[in-house]
C-alpha cells in the first residue's frame, strides 16, 4: 500500500501490525510450553488432568491475540481506504 500511495503510511499502522506479530509469537510460545509440560507430566505418570496455569496463560494470550487481530484488521482497512483513488 505504501508503494501504491508513493508515501509512507501512518506510524500507528505499522505499530499495530508489529503488535499483532508479537502477540502471535506469544501464543505460539504458550502453546509450546503447554505441550512440553503436558508431555513431561505424562512421562512422570502424573494424572492426565492439565495444569490450569498453562491453560490460563494460553487463554489470556489468545484473548490478547484476538484484540490485536481486530486492531490490525481495522488499521489495514484504514490504510486501504487511504490508498484507494478518490
Amino acid at each position: 500500500m505504501e508503494r501504491l500511495r508513493s508515501s509512507p503510511l501512518h506510524a500507528n499502522i505499522s505499530t499495530a501490525l508489529d503488535k499483532h506479530l508479537e502477540v502471535i509469537h506469544v501464543v505460539q510460545s504458550c502453546r509450546k510450553d503447554e505441550i512440553v509440560n503436558a508431555s513431561n507430566r505424562q512421562r512422570q505418570g502424573a494424572p492426565r488432568c492439565q495444569d490450569d496455569r498453562d491453560v490460563f496463560a494460553l487463554a489470556l494470550a489468545i484473548k490478547e491475540m484476538s484484540v490485536a487481530t481486530r486492531k490490525a484488521r481495522t488499521t489495514l482497512w484504514c490504510a486501504l481506504q487511504m490508498t484507494l483513488p478518490k
